[in-house]
């Protein structure tokens, strides 16, 4: 019998990919099998890895995400010490970039999340990946849909995994399981011996779907953190600071202490307003992107999603992006009149996949259960618009299984109103008594 190195986890998002995988580390880790790891994520993943380690890893470890200029993140690579796995994070763009460095530091075990982001093997990171893949002693891929386009799809992730389940040659694997005609007989126009290509794929793969995942709760809580870009984060802890000092000159009013705290909230979706309410100037990408990221997730397993904003500058760069990418959506804010044909486009028309609503006006009253996954883009100091909205999704009709995911900036108010949020606490009525533990804390 022969063992492979690598193994796929085809696990739906929301089955517990991340946490899976911490667990197999730590046993190839405690058996003398591995000491260090390298993971490839999505850039809005990385700091998931670091916080998932922190929860459930019962075994020494020593974790490093690398941030900052290409310089700073070789250093920290070459200079990685500390007592038990020592576990390095990084994106995609950067992993490339990094391959010298990555090749000295030799890891033992390389995990690529969402491993569609490797399905073209042409493409830098895909060729960088398939090198490293040789070196290491154990490979996986996490992702709920390793074939997004084609079934030629596996081909890429699985000579990462372990070139051995294919033929190394892109143009032998097409040959075997594409039909080739067209022009110049150099165009797909179907696929052959797909039995023996699931076959060899399922050969190592573990799959979940969450459909089928049973002792889950019917829908999973995940808070994935954001970290701002350095600049925002400069002009968040800015606004902070002057917020906590105007207000300790002055008397404390809740009106006063609100004012604050929605400019920290602006931050946090990438927007600051000037002075006279007028001007939006645009800060951080953060949370779009970390959005794109479940979005891209949710189109690849055929998911519809909602998601939920507080500020219109968010709502419009949302839509813009979605426009961006060619992705149908309805929309429901302030100044929009027909809310249940909206609505009802969402529900029935299959080519409107996202909904966008605006937490304020969207909380109550309405059935979004076409959803599975719903997103918490920004919220509002209210929970009972937090708990209105939540039930738009999970309510009678809906019959999946979903997820709620919240975007929260480190570092900043978006944890403070999530933790109090899940203490089922209005903000606003904390504002007066403890606001020195949401500005300047």
């Amino acid at each position: 019998m022969t063992i492979s190195k690598g193994c796929a986890f085809l696990m739906d998002m929301g089955t517990g990919k991340t946490i899976t995988t911490i667990a197999v580390a730590g046993t190839l880790f405690e058996n003398g099998s591995i000491s260090r790891m390298l993971v490839v994520s999505p850039k809005s993943i990385v700091t998931v890895w670091e916080q998932e380690f922190e929860k459930f890893a019962a075994y020494p470890y020593t974790a490093a995400v690398l941030d900052g200029d290409s310089g700073k993140k070789a250093d920290t690579i070459r200079h990685m010490n500390g007592s038990g796995l020592q576990v390095v994070i990084v994106n995609y763009e950067s992993c490339w970039r990094l391959e010298s460095e990555i090749v000295r530091w030799e890891p033992e075990l390389i995990v690529c999340d969402e491993s569609s982001k490797i399905k073209n093997p042409q493409a830098k990171c895909s060729k960088a990946l398939h090198r490293l893949g040789r070196l290491s002693r154990f490979n996986l891929i996490l992702t709920g849909t390793p074939i997004t386009n084609s079934p030629l799809d596996f081909f890429s992730q699985y000579k990462f995994l372990d070139e051995s389940i294919f033929d190394g040659s892109f143009y032998s694997f097409r040959g075997k399981y594409a039909i080739l005609g067209g022009f110049q007989n150099h165009q797909i126009v179907g696929y052959k011996h797909l039995n023996e290509l699931v076959e060899k794929a399922h050969s190592i793969a573990y799959r979940i779907r969450i459909e089928e995942a049973v002792e889950l709760p019917e829908f999973v809580e995940e808070i994935r953190p954001v970290k701002l870009e350095r600049k925002a984060q400069q002009i968040y802890d800015g606004i902070d600071k002057d917020s906590f000092a105007e207000l300790m000159g002055g008397e404390v009013l809740a009106r006063n202490v609100l004012t604050r705290l929605l400019r920290l909230s602006q931050v946090t979706g990438g927007f600051i307003r000037d002075d006279t309410n007028e001007i939006v100037e645009a800060v951080s990408r953060a949370k779009l992107e970390a959005l794109e990221d479940i979005l891209d997730s949710c189109m690849d397993e055929d998911k519809k999603l909602v998601v939920f904003a507080r500020f219109i500058p968010e709502i419009d760069a949302i839509s813009a992006m979605l426009r961006k990418k060619g992705i149908g959506y309805a929309l429901i804010k302030g100044d929009v009149t027909d809310r249940a044909e909206q609505v009802e486009r969402f529900q029935t028309d299959p080519d409107t996949r996202v909904f966008i609503g605006q937490l304020q006006t969207t909380g109550m009253g309405l059935t979004l259960t076409a959803a599975s996954v719903c997103v918490y883009y920004s919220l509002d100091f209210s929970f009972a618009n937090y708990e209105q909205s939540r039930a738009r999704i999970r309510r009678i009709g809906q019959t999946k299984r979903g997820i709620y995911i919240h975007l929260v900036c480190k570092d900043t108010i978006d944890e403070t109103v999530m933790a109090a949020l899940k203490k089922k606490a209005n903000v606003a009525s904390l504002l007066v008594d403890d606001y020195k533990q949401l500005i300047g804390g």
